[in-house]
C-alpha cells in the first residue's frame, strides 16, 4: 500500500445471545459508542485530530450509527458513513478508513461495527393486497438455489455440496469451536480487547456468553437438520452460527501520524481483498477472498500465523481449510461464529480486533481473516503485528 496503515487501538464488547441474553435492552447504538468510545481512550488521540468514521452495520434500518455516536462521543468534528456488506460490514468499515489513510486523504479515524439483533427495527412495504407486510432488504434476488432468507440453505448447506463437507465434519468443527472458545474465555485471552458494557439495571456484561460449556459431540449429532428432507443437508442449529449482540471498534493512523503524536502501534493493516460468486456460492467467499488479501499483502498462506474464518455456518471454513490447504491448528483457535457469536454488522471488526490480540499471545507476525457475506460475497485482511 502506499502508506502504512497502523492499528493504534481496538475494543469490543463481550458477545450476548439475542432475544434471551444479556444485552436484550442495549441497542446498537449504546453498545456502538461503549466500543468506539474505549478504542479512542485506549488510543489517547486528542478528539479533534479524528478525520473520519467507516462504521458497518447490517439490520438496523440504514442511517449513519457511527457519526450519530461520534456526536454522543463528543466527537461532534468526525464525519461518518455507514457500511453495509451484510456479515462484511465491520470488516468494509476498518478497510474503508484503511484506503483512506493509505491514499493520503486522512491521517486517522475509526473503523468498526455493531449489530443488535435484539432490538433490530422491523420493516413492512406494501404486500400484494397493498396492505402492510413484513420486509427486509434481500442480499439477492429470490431463487430457489439462493433464497435471501434461508441461510441454511443458500449458505449452509450448499457449501457442504460444492464441498463435499460431511454432517461429521461439521459437527467436529463446531463442537470444536465451542472447546476452544471457552478455553480462551478460561484463560483471560480476550481480556485486553473486551470493555464491559453497563447495563440497564446497573449491572455489568463482561464476558462472551453464547459459547456452550456442556456441549458434546454427541449433542451436535442428534440435534435435527434445519432442512430435514432434503438430500444432502448437513445444517443445524448446532453447527451453525449463533444471533447476536455486539460492536467493535479501531483506530486507525498512518504510521508517521503515530510517529508524530509518540503512538505505540499494536499492528499494521498490509492488504484486503473482497470477492463477488454466485450467490448459491456464498459460502465459498471465504475461498476466492483470501487469495486476494494474500496477494495485497505480499504474503503467502504459509507465512500466516493464525487465521480466523467466521463460522457463519462450520461448512464455510471447512470448505476453506480444504481448498486453500491451510493447517486447521492455526484456524479459529479461539473459535468463531458457531461458538463466540455472529452480530453481523460486528464480526469483520470483531475478528480484526481478537486477531490483534491473538498474534500478541503467541508472538506471532501475521495474522488473516475472512469471511462470507450474503448475496455472494467474501472479504479478507491480512495484519502483520509490530
Amino acid at each position: 500500500m502506499p502508506a502504512d496503515v497502523v492499528i493504534a487501538s481496538a475494543a469490543r464488547t463481550p458477545i450476548a445471545t439475542a432475544y434471551k441474553g444479556s444485552l436484550i435492552g442495549v441497542d446498537a447504538f449504546a453498545l456502538a459508542e461503549v466500543a468506539m468510545g474505549a478504542a479512542v481512550k485506549r488510543s489517547g488521540i486528542p478528539a479533534d485530530q479524528f478525520e473520519d468514521i467507516g462504521f458497518g452495520e447490517s439490520m438496523q434500518g440504514g442511517g449513519n450509527i457511527g457519526r450519530n455516536v461520534a456526536v454522543r462521543l463528543g466527537l461532534a468534528n468526525v464525519p461518518g458513513v455507514a457500511m453495509q456488506r451484510w456479515c462484511a460490514s465491520g470488516m468494509a468499515g476498518v478497510q474503508w478508513i484503511a484506503a483512506s489513510i493509505a491514499s493520503g486523504m486522512i491521517d486517522c479515524g475509526i473503523g468498526g461495527g455493531t449489530e443488535s439483533m435484539s432490538t433490530a427495527p422491523a420493516s413492512s412495504k406494501p404486500g400484494p393486497d397493498g396492505m402492510p407486510a413484513p420486509w427486509l432488504s434481500p442480499g439477492n434476488e429470490e431463487t430457489p438455489e439462493a433464497p435471501p432468507f434461508n441461510m441454511a440453505l443458500t449458505v449452509g448447506d450448499n457449501t457442504a455440496r460444492l464441498a463435499n463437507v460431511t454432517r461429521e465434519r461439521a459437527d467436529e468443527w463446531a463442537f470444536r469451536s465451542h472447546q476452544r472458545a471457552v478455553q480462551a474465555i478460561d484463560e483471560g485471552r480476550f481480556d485486553n480487547e473486551i470493555v464491559p458494557v453497563t447495563l440497564p439495571d446497573g449491572g455489568e456484561f463482561t464476558t462472551d456468553e453464547h459459547p456452550r460449556r456442556t456441549s458434546t459431540l454427541e449433542k451436535m449429532a442428534s440435534l435435527p437438520l434445519l432442512l430435514d428432507g432434503m438430500e444432502g443437508a448437513v445444517t443445524t442449529a448446532g453447527n451453525a452460527s449463533g444471533l447476536n449482540d455486539g460492536a467493535a471498534a479501531l483506530v486507525l493512523c498512518s504510521r508517521d501520524f503515530a510517529e508524530t503524536h509518540g503512538l505505540t502501534p499494536l499492528a499494521v493493516i498490509r492488504g484486503w481483498g473482497s470477492a463477488a460468486i454466485p450467490p448459491e456460492q456464498t459460502g465459498l467467499g471465504p475461498i476466492h477472498a483470501l487469495p486476494k488479501a494474500l496477494d495485497k499483502a505480499g504474503v503467502s498462506a504459509a507465512d500466516i500465523d493464525s487465521f480466523e474464518i467466521n463460522e457463519a455456518f462450520a461448512t464455510v471454513p471447512v470448505a476453506a481449510v480444504d481448498a486453500l490447504g491451510l493447517d486447521e491448528d492455526k484456524v479459529n483457535v479461539n473459535g468463531s461464529g458457531c461458538s463466540l457469536g455472529h452480530p453481523i454488522g460486528c464480526t469483520g471488526a470483531r475478528m480484526i480486533v481478537t486477531m490483534v490480540n491473538e498474534l500478541e499471545r503467541i508472538d506471532g507476525r501475521f495474522g488473516a481473516v475472512a469471511m462470507c457475506a450474503a448475496g455472494g460475497m467474501g472479504s479478507a485482511t491480512v495484519i502483520e503485528r509490530v
